[in-house]
């Protein structure tokens, strides 16, 4: 057994092992504090409608660009996001807005400073120097990305920004409104389409074929269009021979009504408080409301004039409706 003796040796690892250690005791971790994070940021966003825009998605870039333009700053700790608000609406009649507002009130509100994505998501025209001085009185900033810092209400090139800013967000809605306006009124008069709405008394809407938006004939819609309605029609030109006879507009609806006029299919629902309403009468008495004779009068006039001008709301010499503008001026406030 040669080995013998080196196996019954000195046990050198055993040995190893039960030193002392030369590095002494342990060295315990020095706790480390955070470096602090810098502004605390309240985030606001606004999307204009809740049909056509997809409120996950908006929130996630318009936030984007905040955290972007907050980032090695600050932090955001807060967010407010308007939905299905129109930016011409000041902040004050924003629902979300007007919570960010009430917080700066507040000592304990938690945040610094307002970041937001877009100018043109958050102002219209003159909106931040309206709010200026609220902001400097509780001493919160306001981060644009178009600055890539806070606002200074003493730097003329600031200022000179947020007016350029401000008139953008302006021209944008105009220039929508305009095209959408310009659009419906070469659909009517071009293809005879129907914009929606009820039909007025004497028409009804009847199919014009396949929608000519591919999109939307795939989805199954269909174009319409407005023809004479063979129930109303000739009560409608029955009105206007009386009025050209000079009979007077009370006395036209008084004998329609004894005569058995139908009334338009939108007043006899449920909802209604008769079923036996005539065109152009409200939901009360013949005596309860002077509208009901002004109405008889446009009725009167209804076999004078196209469908088309019935439908861009042209009022003429006829008292008609409302101008186009007026009537479509709702276009603007979903931007």
């Amino acid at each position: 057994m040669q080995f013998a003796a080196e196996l019954d040796g000195p046990d050198l690892l055993g040995w190893w092992i039960r030193q002392p250690s030369r590095r002494g005791r342990l060295r315990t971790r020095r706790p480390t504090t955070p470096h602090p994070p810098g502004l605390r940021f309240a985030f606001y966003g606004r999307m204009s409608t809740k049909e056509f825009q997809d409120r996950l998605s908006s929130t996630r870039w318009q936030r984007d660009f905040a955290e972007g333009l907050v980032e090695g700053r600050g932090v955001i700790v807060a967010e407010f996001f308007d939905a299905d608000c129109s930016r011409r609406l000041p902040w004050p009649r924003r629902p979300q807005a007007a919570r960010l507002l009430a917080a700066l009130a507040d000592p304990d509100r938690g945040f610094d400073a307002i970041a937001v994505g877009e100018f043109e998501r958050a102002f219209y025209g003159d909106q931040v120097r309206q709010l200026a001085p609220l902001f400097k009185i509780y001493s919160v900033e306001v981060w644009l990305p178009e600055l890539n810092g806070p606002v200074d209400a003493t730097n003329e090139f600031h200022l000179s920004l947020l007016a350029v800013l401000g008139v953008h967000s302006k021209r944008e809605i105009q220039r929508s409104r305009f095209r959408a306006i310009a659009a419906m009124r070469a659909q009517v008069i071009e293809q005879g389409r129907h914009l929606g709405g009820r039909p007025p008394y004497g028409y009804r809407l009847v199919d014009a074929g396949p929608h000519p938006n591919r999109t939307h004939a795939r989805w199954g819609r269909r174009k319409q269009c407005l023809e004479p309605d063979p129930a109303t029609a000739p009560w409608v030109k029955w009105i206007s021979a009386q009025r050209l006879a000079g009979r007077a507009s009370r006395e036209s609806l008084a004998s329609s009504t004894s005569r058995g006029c139908p009334a338009h299919p939108a007043t006899t629902g449920p909802a209604t408080r008769t079923a036996t309403a005539r065109p152009g009468r409200c939901a009360r008495r013949d005596d309860e409301h002077p509208s009901v004779w002004l109405n008889v009068e446009a009725l009167a006039r209804l076999p004078t004039q196209r469908a088309q001008d019935v439908l861009r709301g042209h009022s003429g010499r006829s008292g008609m409706g409302q101008p186009s503008q007026q009537k479509l001026r709702g276009i603007d406030d979903r931007r």
